[in-house]
């Protein structure tokens, strides 16, 4: 399995909190099958990232642990007015693995409307945006059909793998049900951040979508589509997305023809 969103690097953001923690984050995650890590260190108004010293620290961790799992670099990146120019003129200090692939982050209150024009300036300086953790954010809890409009505008989206297990609770778990069901996630991740609480597991993921949709899915959202973005390559066709109309009207139908 492939983590794009992980936090193992101690001393640049709210992750690992000491080296050992770091070791100790990729030698569970190599347990449960991970074979991927991207270190997404946050860049937003509390952490300001560094690529450079993220290297060194990428480079020193990758030695302790050997060669599995291998470390990428990436950024777990917010997207203020502030960022927006960094990103686009320094594109490669902050996208996944210096592909075309940025992890962004929303701000947890509103999206401006202008928010729309941002990620075009975004897609037009050839940058692909993932979309985190939509499921955890209260604007899209409270607007849950943003993200339908967006996925069909070409956005990618990652979901947290324990929000899919029960961990964010019951609303995050609900949203993410939904968003599963309507082929508008393409990324399961872990958003690791210790080995207690936030741990760098994805297994338990992935066996509950295999249950429910299929080994196939599983491998394209936890597999397939994380190796595309490390490797810099377009993510294979997945299903369409369904919208929230759709669903209804294909319940409508069951509903009829059932009655007898």
């Amino acid at each position: 399995m492939i983590d794009i969103h992980c936090h193992p690097l101690s001393g640049v953001d709210d992750g690992a909190e000491t080296f050992e923690v770091s070791v100790a984050m990729c030698k569970m995650a190599a347990a449960d099958g991970i074979t991927h890590i991207v270190a997404t260190p946050h860049c937003n108004y509390k952490f300001d990232f560094q690529a450079e010293p993220s290297r060194q620290k990428l480079a020193e961790l990758q030695a302790a642990v050997g060669d599995s799992p291998k470390l990428l670099l990436g950024c777990d990146f917010h997207l203020s007015y502030e960022n927006i120019r960094r990103l686009i003129e320094q594109r490669g200090d902050f996208t996944i693995n210096q592909t075309a692939y940025v992890l962004v982050e929303l701000d947890d209150i509103f999206i401006p409307e202008q928010f729309d024009r941002v990620f075009y300036d975004i897609q037009a300086a050839g940058l692909i945006p993932i979309l985190s953790h939509p499921e955890r954010n209260p604007v899209f809890r409270r607007k849950p059909e943003k993200l339908y409009d967006w996925v069909t505008r070409g956005y990618l989206v990652q979901v947290t793998a324990q929000s899919y297990t029960g961990g964010f609770g019951r609303e995050a778990q609900r949203l993410t049900e939904t968003w599963l069901e309507r082929n508008l996630i393409h990324f399961f991740a872990s958003d690791a951040h210790d080995v207690k609480h936030r741990p760098p597991l994805l297994s338990p993921c992935y066996q509950k979508v295999a249950e429910t949709r299929g080994r196939e899915v599983a491998d394209l959202l936890l597999v397939k589509n994380g190796t595309a973005v490390i490797e810099g390559r377009p993510l294979a066709r997945g299903p369409e997305p369904v919208s929230a109309a759709a669903v209804k009207r294909r319940k409508r139908g069951w509903l009829s023809f059932l009655r007898p």
